[in-house]
């Protein structure tokens, strides 16, 4: 069975949920003031041409579009999602890092608005908008040769450390007697290392790289 709720998403009974067309319009008007924000407080140090806004604005309804076809999801948060994390990498190999760690901390933001899971005042900003905006650490390799798989790896650990130290300082009770570190090490890895894999094997193919390389020349066109 499924029920609306207030005409933006479509809750399933089994607790997933869609969104509606005006919940696809209200997103990506969301996405577009939170990225205008983070611009705003920004200032002058960072600005944003027009098509790095559209490709940056895209990317991130791309990730919210995947994430919400969850793989697995784990109970104290944390997801296998389809590919979500390589969007906001993405945008940092196509733009470099600055672009892509405002990206990311822009659907960090976003993320925690949709399905936020929060114990503390500080745990959310760790797993949010710092985990997501590591990953656009990724444009440090952008003009590297492999630089979508290494970029992609490293953006991903980013988000990853953060995940663990989050685990380590705020849900030490979970691990129940066990070893913090190597609990926190061990979730965290559950879920982003699956996902990564299978990324990882997508952009292994040539073909799939060249056609990355392409979208790349086709965003750095002026």
């Amino acid at each position: 069975m499924f029920k609306k709720l207030f005409d933006f998403l479509i809750v399933t009974d089994g607790g997933s949920y869609y969104p509606t067309v005006a919940g696809n319009i209200a997103l990506l008007l969301i996405i577009v003031l939170l990225f205008v924000a983070l611009l705003a407080l920004s200032g002058n140090k960072m600005k944003f041409n027009t098509k790095q806004l559209v490709f940056s604005a895209v990317a991130m309804t791309l990730a919210v579009v995947t994430s919400i076809f969850t793989v697995y999801e784990l109970p104290y948060g944390g997801s296998i999602t389809l590919f979500r994390m390589f969007f906001i990498c993405f945008i940092g190999y196509l733009y470099g890092t600055k672009v892509g760690v405002v990206t990311g901390a822009a659907y960090g933001i976003l993320d925690f608005i949709l399905k936020p899971y929060a114990i503390t005042l500080i745990q959310p900003l760790l797993d949010y908008p710092i985990a997501f905006a590591c990953l656009g650490l990724a444009g440090i390799f952008s003009k590297s040769k492999y630089g979508i798989i290494k970029g992609y790896l490293f953006g991903v650990a980013g988000r990853y450390i953060c995940h663990v130290l989050t685990g380590v300082i705020f849900f030490s009770e979970a691990a129940e007697g066990k070893n913090v570190l190597l609990y926190s090490l061990v979730y965290n890895g559950s879920y982003i290392v699956p996902e990564a894999i299978l990324t990882l094997l997508i952009l292994a193919i040539p073909a799939v790289r060249e056609g990355f390389t392409v979208v790349k020349k086709m965003a750095l066109e002026s």
